[in-house]
């Protein structure tokens, strides 16, 4: 399996020039896989790839980031009715806690990764660290708003954790996670140092705030 590249192009939107370019070295079936989570004090990490046909054009496909809730959850439903194959998984608090975030997130991956039919001979990564996939990989840096498959899998992952969050905050509504998704935000630190943690909370993550 060869080494990542890391690639730092950027583009307005992304594009199939990647997968694209992949394919016509050779490659058979090529995906893109995401995560949303890593900065949260609390919840799992979640992990998405996705298999896109390269002539399939989705309106409004980018970068989860930069999209609206309203329409990252109608891009969601579009993704999975269109994608060739999509898998969704995820790291638990405990795994997190365990492995350290990078290498639960890069687990979550493997994991959804795992999911796809037919199981692709190259998968883009997004970021600059692909650990342990059983098939060649190819890190892409800001990759969510260069390659169509990895902004797919970047809006699968951010759509399913904000829903786990909604979830979660019925579970333990005195964090108000359904506002702030986990992060460390002020009312989360201040929720946090009045009634302690919950067994959602990645405690290796509170050491300097407790």
């Amino acid at each position: 399996m060869s080494e990542p590249h890391i690639r730092k192009q950027a583009a307005a939107v992304p594009s199939y020039a990647l997968e694209k370019n992949f394919l016509a070295s050779g490659f058979l079936t090529v995906a893109g896989t995401d995560e949303a989570g890593r900065g949260p004090l609390c919840g799992p990490v979640v992990a998405a790839a996705v298999i896109l046909p390269t002539e399939l054009y989705i309106e409004g496909l980018n970068d989860s980031k930069k999209l609206s809730e309203k329409k990252r959850e109608k891009l969601f439903e579009v993704i999975c009715a269109q994608a060739l194959s999509y898998g969704i998984a995820e790291a638990s608090v405990e795994e997190i806690d365990r492995l350290n975030i990078l290498n639960a997130a890069q687990l979550a991956m493997r994991r959804a990764v795992s999911m796809l039919r037919p199981t692709p001979d190259l998968v883009l990564v997004d970021g600059n660290i692909a650990r342990d996939f059983p098939m060649q990989t190819e890190t892409v840096v800001g990759g969510d708003g260069l390659s169509c498959s990895i902004a797919a899998a970047s809006i699968l992952a951010k759509v399913t954790r904000d829903r786990l969050c909604i979830e979660l905050d019925r579970m333990y509504p005195v964090y108000g996670i359904a506002a702030h998704k986990g992060y460390p935000t002020k009312v989360h630190i201040e929720r946090l140092r009045t009634f302690g943690p919950s067994p959602i909370h990645r405690k290796t993550f509170l050491k300097k705030i407790l």
